[in-house]
């Protein structure tokens, strides 16, 4: 489980030649008793693993599409005790990792030993916390290595080389390249910058690298995973899914992990 079954998984997929493609969907959107069902799903189209959110009041990472997600999920009661206990009577279905994406405040509140003990109960493999910065990491690092719970970090453009390189240095399951910066400009530029960032991480971390955020379509996905191994959709995912067609996650599930060269 955890680091190890995140490693082996990947690898099955990269052996077949095929771009690491993970999505993201938010727990109890809908309702909690989807969300066995929708990773199944996800699961039989080929992801290599599912981002789970957990729906948060002050989420500061999470753009339009995925706040009124997270708003609709917590009117349905959504807390991070209840996807974890559904994630557990959901574990012995699956055999795709599950990555939790959470704030800080949901695991202090949880208690961090608990959360991360039940994480591993409910045979969650990885956690992602994109409000804790790495010099104040180490209290939830520990926890979570002593439950085998692979500690993935998020990478930005905006950051200095000598900290990417500790940034990729710890992070574990996957490295996680933030692939804008929220400003707009020519398309070729932004391709060249990212380009470059991608393949400076890729050349620093040991673990795969998939670029996220503001992949929409599949000739966008198989564009940055030509510079690393992957990427994560959320958005995207999460509109598709709220408008009930599961045929256009399925295509784009299957299309953006298909490999392509760009020069």
């Amino acid at each position: 489980m955890g680091k190890a079954k995140m490693e082996s998984y990947f690898n099955q997929k990269q052996a077949n030649d095929e771009k690491l493609f993970v999505p993201y969907i938010m727990a109890g959107d809908v309702g909690l008793d989807v969300l066995n069902e929708r990773i199944l799903f996800l699961q039989n189209c080929g992801a290599a693993a599912i981002e789970i959110g957990i729906p948060f009041s002050d989420p500061v990472a999470d753009g339009p599409t995925i706040q009124a997600a997270g708003l609709r999920a917590l009117e349905n009661g959504t807390t991070l005790s209840s996807v974890l206990q559904t994630l557990q009577t959901g574990k012995n279905e699956r055999n795709v990792p599950i990555i939790l994406m959470t704030y800080i405040n949901p695991i202090y509140r949880y208690g961090i030993t608990s959360f991360a003990q039940d994480c591993a109960e409910a045979e969650v493999d990885g956690v992602i916390v994109p409000d804790i910065p790495m010099e104040e990491e180490n209290f939830l690092a520990d926890e979570f290595h002593a439950s085998s719970l692979a500690f993935i970090r998020l990478a930005s453009l905006t950051s200095t080389e000598d900290r990417l390189k500790e940034i990729a240095k710890r992070s574990e399951g996957f490295l996680y390249a933030v692939s804008v910066t929220g400003t707009t400009g020519a398309r070729e530029a932004y391709v060249k910058e990212v380009k470059a960032y991608l393949e400076m991480l890729k050349s620093y971390s040991s673990v795969p690298v998939l670029a996220g955020f503001g992949i929409s379509t599949a000739e966008q996905a198989q564009t940055l995973s030509s510079y690393c191994d992957g990427v994560i959709v959320g958005s995207t995912i999460v509109d598709l899914f709220h408008h009930g067609d599961i045929e256009g996650v399925k295509n784009l599930i299957e299309h953006s992990a298909q490999p392509t060269t760009t020069s």
